[in-house]
């Protein structure tokens, strides 16, 4: 991920420490790294890049829904006792652009404005509905202990 001097990383208040980006390998791959994870709260950040940016170098709406998703799917993941789940519908709603360099973080997307500490601006909304308890593929086990391994350290 592409860090500025300007934007700190994000810690885990409790253990002082980043959380590990590897979880989740497409999120991992635009830069978003996880901040909190659990059965009630899945949060995380993304310092917008060019690698998650429309041409007018703006966060691209599927970035949006990608995060999204992986992030609603990993705490329904961990709600339903380590089951497998599947996204069945994503409604999600662009309400302001988030721009090249900008912090973005949530399952709800909202800019932050490192200038005014306190403000946070809503970038988008997003509703994700997923069905869960569904059979874990026996080539999927080994990364269901990796998110349990981690869950745990938290």
């Amino acid at each position: 991920m592409l860090r500025t001097e300007k934007h700190p990383p994000f810690i885990d208040m409790e253990k002082q420490e980043p959380l590990k980006t590897g979880l989740d390998a497409p999120l991992h791959a635009i830069g978003f790294e996880f901040d909190e994870i659990s059965a009630h709260r899945v949060a995380g950040h993304l310092l917008v890049t060019l690698k998650a940016c429309q041409p007018l170098e703006v966060l691209h709406g599927g970035v949006s829904a990608l995060i999204a998703e992986g992030t609603a799917s990993m705490g329904a993941h961990i709600a339903c006792g380590f089951q497998r789940v599947a996204g069945i519908q994503l409604n999600i709603n662009h309400l302001k652009p988030a721009e090249l360099g900008d912090l973005v973080w949530e399952v709800q997307l909202w800019k932050n404005d490192l200038s005014k500490s306190k403000n946070k601006i809503l970038v988008s909304s997003s509703t994700v509905t997923l069905i869960c308890n569904r059979p874990i593929p026996e080539h999927s086990k080994a990364n269901i202990e990796k998110i349990k391994d981690m869950f745990a350290k938290l």
